[in-house]
């Protein structure tokens, strides 16, 4: 089934541009079109692996629009790569609509291993890494206590993507449901410069956060519970 595939899904680097494979990049140069979250992100990543590939435009506000046309697209015989703007679509990123959309219609598809942020954040964070419960985005408004609530009963390693806007914002919420001495890793940047991994209490984590410049992409894993 995988040895001539119609919709690709292509991990792009979450940082640092040479954490793609050889195999995304021939891919991504053999490919009719390339469905990217942000077309002018895509094209350095493109410009710089000399890929001349048309990268078109597929994000969570116009999915639903474009999802059918996308899918007559390979149906007609195009070879279609997916990318988002870091990391393996679906993660966190668009992607599950125009999957289950192309299993629909009996289409081939292959997902190339590569990169993602939460794996390397929860290995270097130095807590149980045999069993973990991912979660993405907290939820901003609705369901978001319920969820809070929810993390703060798991027996496994939980972990989480949050923004430099919200950042402080999550880990004085968490205090609420988990209180002050659970472990926490933050892991911020990873595979930049300025990649960046405090690992401590959760108040340890507030001390250091508050009232700095917060800048970066950033990783939580919290401890399981005893």
């Amino acid at each position: 089934m995988i040895n001539d595939p119609q919709l690709y899904i292509v991990p792009t680097p979450i940082g640092n541009m040479e954490d793609i494979t050889l195999r995304a990049i021939e891919t991504l140069k053999n490919s009719d079109i390339i469905l990217a979250e942000d077309t002018r992100h895509a094209k350095k990543l493109l410009n710089h692996y000399n890929i001349s590939t048309k990268a078109n435009s597929y994000h969570i506000n116009n999915e639903h629009n474009k999802v059918n046309k996308y899918i007559q697209m390979i149906i007609s015989g195009n070879k279609v790569s997916l990318i988002t703007d870091a990391g393996t679509p679906c993660i966190s990123d668009p992607g599950f609509l125009l999957i289950r959309e192309a299993i629909k219609n009996k289409i081939l598809i292959t997902c190339l291993p590569g990169p993602t942020a939460f794996i390397p954040a929860l290995v270097m964070s130095g807590l149980p890494c045999d069993s973990f419960v991912f979660e993405g985005f907290l939820p901003r408004k609705k369901g978001r206590k319920s969820k809070l609530s929810e993390i703060s009963q798991n027996t496994k390693t939980t972990i989480l993507y949050e923004s430099p806007f919200r950042i402080i914002k999550t880990l004085n919420d968490l205090k609420d449901v988990i209180g002050l001495d659970r472990k926490i890793a933050v892991v911020r940047e990873i595979s930049k410069i300025y990649e960046e991994v405090f690992r401590g209490t959760l108040e340890e984590a507030i001390q250091e956060f508050t009232n700095r410049v917060i800048k970066g992409e950033f990783v939580i894993c919290i401890d399981k519970v005893e």
